[in-house]
């Protein structure tokens, strides 16, 4: 007569499992999007007047970054590489140019007076800009202030911003500010058609009856008003330049 085989007994199985879920779940650390940090201002007062902020002309650098993820950074256009260098250039105004942002003599708690920049960053994108191209824009402004930082930081403790106590990155924030404003995006394509016309070409044909060439957005060329590409991707806030 064959021997019967005894039942595996499984009664514990579920404790087992549900001890072995709580040990990885414990255990497993979660992948995190830190994101970009940015600080929004307050909610305003309804019953509080809207009012134009003057920004002089010289504390004010536009980097934008139009449909095909080409950066133009002020007059000048440049590779994302060359960024960072113009950023730290036009904040920190090391030969005290007249075009580049004044440094005024502020009085810091806990440290003493110092020359803080008044330089603001001003940050448009075209609606049809990649990802890829906007982060990579955002990574090398907020690398070119982390930078100055650092600098400052290294001269004045002896260590880098982030080994700094609580109070002392206070102050370095307060002597080296991270001023960035950004635009709502535009739709360049869609407002003008994804065509622009370079103005000197019209001006010099104007009296004559000649088709104008079309070229696509933005004008790359030498001509004087290339400085203009992007003149339809103007600012949508309440900034009056002076």
């Amino acid at each position: 007569m064959a021997k019967k085989t005894p039942a595996l007994n499984t009664s514990s199985t579920a404790d087992i499992a549900f001890l072995l879920l709580c040990y990885f779940l414990m255990t497993t650390t979660m992948g995190s999007q830190t994101g970009l940090q940015r600080r929004l201002p307050p909610m305003p007062d309804p019953n509080q007047k809207v009012e134009d902020q003057k920004v002089n002309k010289r504390n004010l650098i536009t980097v934008k970054i139009n449909s095909q993820d080409r950066l133009l950074a002020g007059t000048e256009m440049m590779d994302v590489s060359q960024l960072k260098d113009k950023i730290k250039i036009f904040l920190t105004n090391p030969a005290n140019d007249p075009n580049l942002p004044e440094r005024i003599v502020t009085d810091i708690e806990g440290y003493g007076k110092y020359p803080v920049t008044k330089g603001v960053i001003s940050l448009q994108n075209d609606r049809g800009t990649s990802y890829r191209a906007y982060i990579a824009v955002q990574n090398e402004l907020v690398k070119a202030v982390n930078e100055l930082r650092d600098d400052f930081s290294k001269s004045n403790y002896g260590k880098p911003f982030a080994n700094l106590t609580e109070d002392q990155q206070t102050i370095v924030k307060k002597c080296i500010p991270q001023n960035i404003s950004e635009a709502e995006p535009k739709n360049v394509g869609k407002e003008s058609g994804g065509i622009g016309i370079c103005q000197n070409f019209v001006k010099k044909r104007k009296k004559k009856p000649l088709v104008l060439p079309q070229v696509h957005f933005p004008i790359l060329s030498s001509c004087s008003c290339s400085s203009s590409w992007l003149r339809h991707s103007s600012e949508a806030q309440r900034t009056r330049l002076s």
